[in-house]
């Protein structure tokens, strides 16, 4: 920890400025520049004093407190604590080291201690954009020297970095109402032939019931007519796939496709494995990135997270047979595969297809992209320019080619997913909970 350097504060710059103008009347005669000399030094000597009986660092003690794991796209807090090491007052302004990028609001404030209160709190909050891992530098001070004239600015040590994970909290009212719909026993969809569901319980007929649901063995024992009540099969599968490649890479919404695609995969996650379901998640561009076989309980959950939070966008196309030929070396049973693309390639959208349509009929897969609002808006508007005109003729054909890929995919008996970013999380775990109850896995 350095001794600090001197820093003029405002005062000490007005009286400098003041001394200006005995300078400029120095042309009416000698005595106002000698009198703007001996002001100037004046006020320099009043500085040099006032910076060195200003505090140092020893007299204060800064710590931050942070969460060790951090949200992205949340407002996260952050709480810097001063306390006073010395007998006398100290006070100044305190300038937490941010990295450039992170939306941070309150990092620099003003604060005082006193014998009385020797303890200073301060809070505010930082909103990183993506995942990763996030560098917090040091602890600038600025500590005041009594007159007011020269602060002493000094640097804290307290670099440290800290994971930022995508927000786990963000299941929106719409998936998360389903999610409780689904486990409500007077909601749950009886079985039909040709799904594959867990008998739960018997209850008394309501009307409306499938007929074909009725235990004829227990309504003559119980002397009433008697329903079977179906569960959602548990334990079964789900392989969370997501696309790092080029396409993967640009913005939407102020944030990277892929970010918003890590965020629906680990919500989707989150409700599978509080499904009792085992959930895997494979990241891939030309190689594979990550691989985490499927597994259930919640302890999976942080290693899924732990797994894709460093997940970056490579500039190469991306090998989606070598992703599938990976997935499944290892173990053939029936999953639900999800993944997480950008189906607006024309041409990387044709090896997509040939190798996603493999998996049927042993597999059930769902193609889930982001729906750009931008690049829609610029499809559908009437153009005003010459380059309006030809923006909206690529983005029709864009639009035209997407749609061309969705049809074939679901005509093959794919499900296939688009949502804007605000809602692209909510529209997979509805797909999910929508396979779920149907029986379709």
């Amino acid at each position: 920890m350095s001794s600090g350097r001197p820093v003029p504060t405002g005062l000490a710059v007005a009286l400098v400025a003041l001394a200006l103008v005995p300078a400029a009347l120095a042309v009416a005669g000698e005595g106002f520049l000698g009198f703007a000399l001996a002001l100037d030094l004046a006020v320099l000597g009043l500085c040099v004093g006032d910076f060195l009986a200003a505090p140092r660092a020893s007299h204060v003690a800064v710590r931050r407190e942070l969460e060790p794991v951090l949200s992205s796209g949340v407002a996260n807090p952050v709480r810097l604590v001063l306390e006073s090491r010395g007998p006398k007052p100290v006070r100044g302004q305190v300038r937490d080291e941010v990295p450039p990028g992170v939306d941070v609001r309150g990092h620099q404030q003003p604060f005082s201690l006193s014998p009385q209160a020797p303890e200073a709190i301060l809070s505010y909050v930082l909103t990183p954009s993506a995942r990763g891992d996030l560098h917090l530098g040091d602890v600038h001070l600025r500590l005041m020297g009594p007159l007011g004239l020269c602060a002493r600015q000094v640097r804290v040590p307290a670099a440290r970095d800290v994971k930022v994970y995508p927000d786990l909290t963000g299941l929106t009212r719409e998936a998360l109402a389903l999610t409780l719909a689904s486990d409500a026993p007077a909601e749950r969809t009886l079985r039909r032939a040709a799904e594959g569901r867990e008998f739960e319980s018997l209850r008394e007929y309501r009307t409306g019931d499938d007929l074909r649901s009725v235990d004829w063995k227990a309504t003559a024992r119980r002397g009433r007519t008697t329903v079977r009540v179906y569960q959602p099969e548990r334990n079964q599968p789900v392989l969370l796939l997501l696309d790092c490649g080029r396409h993967m890479a640009g913005r939407v919404d102020g944030r990277r496709k892929l970010d918003h695609a890590v965020d629906a995969a680990l919500r989707l996650a989150k409700v599978s494995l509080d499904a009792g379901d085992q959930v895997g998640v494979l990241a891939f561009a030309r190689d594979v990135h990550a691989f985490l076989p499927p597994r259930k309980g919640s302890e999976h959950l942080r290693l899924l997270t732990s797994a894709l939070y460093r997940a970056e966008a490579a500039l190469e196309e991306s090998d989606y047979g070598r992703a599938y030929d990976f997935a499944f070396a290892r173990s053939s049973r029936r999953s639900l595969v999800v993944l997480f693309t950008d189906l607006v390639d024309p041409d990387a959208s044709g090896t997509l297809l040939s190798r996603t349509l493999a998996l049927r009929p042993r597999h059930l897969p769902v193609v889930a992209s982001l729906l750009d609002e931008d690049l829609q808006r610029a499809a559908t508007d009437v153009p005003t320019t010459v380059p309006d005109a030809y923006a909206r003729q690529a983005a029709t054909r864009l639009e035209e080619d997407y749609q061309r890929t969705a049809l074939t995919l679901r005509d093959a008996g794919a499900l296939v997913v688009r949502a804007p970013a605000k809602g692209f999380g909510a529209a997979a775990v509805n797909t999910y909970l929508h396979v779920k109850t149907r029986g379709l896995l």
